[in-house]
């Protein structure tokens, strides 16, 4: 489950009525700046956590591939599978998801959608002649990952909470600049912290929506290195981008707050509060390279097994980060705030993943299943970032972050005197934090069909139905949450050539 960090801490350009504020709060800039404002553990999760997207006879067996892998998915899922091509083919896909959220804050449920359609793979496997054995080579590019996602709040908060209280906890210059907190001073005019007559009881809501995905150029190749044995490697320069844009509002709905109460003693304008309004930007630019490993061995001419290694893959994120606030007071003033966006380069190392399938193919009826060991825990912030922060953040990975195992599980049955394939499958992707309940972990049912064009091409469809829960964090711990119920539907197409 992701947890939203929302908190953040920016220091003020100066203003001068509170001048002495400022420089206390900039002698503190670099610690806040880096503990509220700055990347988190759900930032290497996002880069780490495998997505779903495949070919679409993969996906709707389950993407169960690591014992089968023999078509050009193989360069995804198990690279050694590779060398079970015997004939050129080239394939092409698009893919269209939904992601569905449901989420509850204080018992109220807003539901909000969001659904995109990519182009999801180009590919080319070419298989060598050799005097015995095979040699299979193939290059392509696929999306593998979609960060398509949503999530909608809208309740009364009637506890003694909120996000302008959070920030002016922290002594942020977002409250500040709007008018929504003061500086209070010691007998000797010593400043000692900002407080705000904010005291919770206020309407909340917002968005949060994301967008952006990973893509890969893989370059692969297989050998039969003896009698029934395959190994293969695929290199994947990976490239993508993310967009985070999360829009949050605190309205005094019920006047709790009326003309007689002024949130900042020395501004006129800031009595009557009416609402706060704050919006933060993440983009990034990614870019990345990994190696995975593969071996496959026909036990039978029916079994296969196979293992792969994806090694540890290291990834270079260039972030921009920018917010804009305004208040608005029933006097008619209004506040904003919009400091310069702040850019960020730093590095992030995913951790290995270890693979081990089987699959059965008996008459028409084929069988396949993989398990997949993942360690978040060795996830890591490697450069780019001081030296304290980097040791805080893997700090907080390990202590937050648990090992799980993949599982994945398909079949696909060839119709007699057909040309149509029927395919299912199954993917349970345990969640990665500790303790978390079976609620957290992603569930996924697929369907899907092949059918044979001619005998050189044929259409593939898969369908994939997928559920979990998440929570979100508006501000501080358990005190403005979502309880979120997504649901997650995919539709890949993919047609295939023979030659």
């Amino acid at each position: 489950m992701e947890k939203f960090i929302n908190s953040i801490l920016f220091l003020s350009d100066g203003v001068t009525m509170k001048k002495f504020k400022i420089i206390i709060a900039m002698l503190f800039g670099l610690f806040f700046s880096m503990t509220l404002q700055a990347q988190n553990f759900n930032d290497a999760l996002r880069l780490t956590e495998p997505g779903i997207i495949s070919g679409a006879r993969a996906l709707s067996m389950g993407n169960a591939y690591t014992g089968l892998s023999n078509d050009f998915s193989g360069s995804i899922f198990n690279p050694a599978g590779l060398g079970l091509v015997k004939k050129t083919e080239m394939t092409a896909g698009m893919n269209y998801n939904s992601f569905d959220n449901n989420a509850a804050l204080y018992n109220k449920t807003t539901g909000l959608s969001a659904s995109n359609t990519r182009f999801s793979q180009i590919g080319v496997a070419l298989p060598f002649p050799t005097s015995q054995g095979s040699f299979v080579v193939s290059i392509g590019y696929s999306q593998l990952k979609d960060f398509n996602k949503t999530l909608g709040f809208n309740a009364y908060n009637s506890g003694n909470t909120s996000y302008i209280q959070d920030l002016t906890s922290f002594n942020d210059d977002i409250a500040f600049k709007l008018a929504l907190s003061y500086p209070t001073y010691d007998l000797n005019n010593t400043y000692i912290k900002d407080v705000t007559v904010i005291n919770g009881r206020l309407n909340q809501r917002g968005t949060i929506n994301q967008e952006g995905g990973i893509n890969s150029w893989t370059f692969s190749g297989a050998i039969e290195a003896s009698e029934d044995l395959f190994v293969g490697a695929t290199v994947n320069i990976y490239n993508g981008t993310f967009r985070k844009t999360n829009d949050y509002y605190e309205e005094d709905l019920n006047n709790n707050y009326p003309s007689s109460i002024l949130l900042d003693p020395i501004e006129p304008g800031s009595a009557d509060f009416k609402s706060f309004f704050l919006n933060q930007l993440i983009d990034w630019d990614i870019s990345g390279a990994g190696l995975k490993l593969g071996a496959l061995m026909k036990l039978e001419n029916n079994i296969n097994v196979g293992a792969t290694i994806k090694l540890p893959t290291k990834w270079t994120v260039k972030e921009t980060y920018s917010i804009n606030g305004t208040s608005l007071f029933g006097t008619g003033k209004r506040f904003n705030y919009a400091p310069d966006p702040e850019r960020f380069e730093y590095e992030i190392s995913s951790p290995s993943e270890i693979s081990a399938g089987a699959s059965l193919i008996q008459n028409n009826f084929t069988a396949s299943a993989n398990v997949t060991l993942i360690d978040y825990s060795k996830m890591k912030f490697e450069g780019g970032l001081n030296n304290s922060s980097t040791i805080s953040k893997n700090a907080d990975i390990v202590a937050l972050m648990r090992s799980v195992v993949n599982i994945n599980a398909g079949a696909e049955y060839l119709l007699p005197n057909s040309k149509l394939a029927l395919r299912g499958g199954f993917m349970l992707m345990p969640s990665p934090f500790k303790d978390d309940p079976g609620d957290y972990d992603k569930k996924f049912v697929t369907a899907g069909i092949g059918y044979q064009l001619s005998k050189a091409s044929s259409i593939n469809v898969a369908y994939v139905y997928g559920w979990w829960k998440d929570i979100g964090d508006n501000y501080g711990v358990n005190v403005s949450r979502t309880l979120q119920d997504v649901t997650f539907q995919n539709i890949v197409t993919s047609i295939s050539f023979n030659l």
